[in-house]
């Protein structure tokens, strides 16, 4: 039985995917726009799990949480993709307007999983609530998709490609585990991972969201004719419960977080032992 916080290690290698349906349609977005090389890093890893449909924003959306945009039409233009063969689509709009577009309007066939990310920088405890990365994997939830937010520590942005490939696995079991008997559960995760090798990685834990944030303060300035105020983000005290979101990743895990447990549905030991029992050891 694996309760939050249970361990198991990381991959020392690129591992094949131990399920692969060619068929399923994943549509990746995220809150850092379009040209963002964490979005293709991971559309690019997702390609070895199904085909892969671009729809994000046109420009930074950072921090908007779930946000959507009622008081204006929304506009669409197809972009030139980072890969070839991959449909783009930039929108003047939210991630979640993104999400409802794409399902909605923009993409031929049926949509099987949502994948947000990855975004440059943790979301973590109390932050999910206000992140754009996180809503943009909140619309796929509503809509019954199995959907993964995905995040990287700090802003270097050094292992990008193990964090992808790392979402990648984790949304391949995901959606074999729904496609094989999870049928009526909707499924939301949040995933941060440490920007590090798969060698210095500690492991992966299921956890549960920290009661906390990097909570939000204000810097004041003068720029020689009126006061200005800057919105700062800064860390809080370190996170003493092991089973969270937060000390996991401080302590070199990767964190994967079951969001719909928060939205009434149950814990389920079976499924979340599967998403990390083949992680073999280092």
């Amino acid at each position: 039985m694996l309760e939050p916080g249970k361990t198991e290690h990381f991959f020392a290698r690129i591992i094949r995917l131990c399920y692969t349906n060619s068929a399923v349609k994943i549509l990746v977005t995220n809150d850092d726009g379009v040209h963002s090389d964490g979005l293709w890093a991971l559309a690019e890893a997702l390609q070895a799990v199904g085909e892969v449909v671009v729809v994000a924003p046109d420009r930074e959306q950072s921090a908007i949480g779930t946000a959507l945009t009622h008081n204006q039409p929304l506009r669409a233009q197809k972009i030139h993709p980072v890969i070839s063969g991959v449909t783009t689509w930039g929108i003047q709009g939210t991630p979640g307007d993104c999400v409802i577009l794409a399902a909605e309007k923009l993409v031929s066939g049926e949509i099987g999983a949502v994948v947000s990310g990855i975004n440059h920088g943790l979301n973590l405890g109390n932050d999910v609530l206000i992140s754009g990365t996180v809503g943009a994997a909140l619309q796929g939830y509503l809509r019954g998709l199995p959907s993964l937010a995905v995040s990287l520590s700090g802003t270097e942005k050094v292992y990008l490609k193990n964090a992808a490939q790392t979402a990648a696995r984790m949304m391949n079991k995901i959606y074999a585990n729904r496609a094989s008997g999870c049928q009526d559960r909707h499924l939301l995760f949040n995933l941060n991972v440490p920007d590090r090798t798969p060698e210095e990685m500690q492991g992966i834990r299921i956890t549960k969201l920290a009661v906390q944030s990097h909570i939000d303060s204000v810097n004041e300035g003068h720029d020689g004719r009126r006061a200005y105020y800057w919105l700062a983000r800064r860390r809080t005290a370190q996170v003493s419960d092991e089973e969270t979101d937060i000390w996991a990743v401080e302590h070199g895990y990767a964190s994967l977080t079951p969001l719909h447990l928060y939205h009434g549905n149950g814990y389920d030991d079976k499924l979340y032992t599967t998403l990390v029992e083949d992680e073999p050891a280092i």
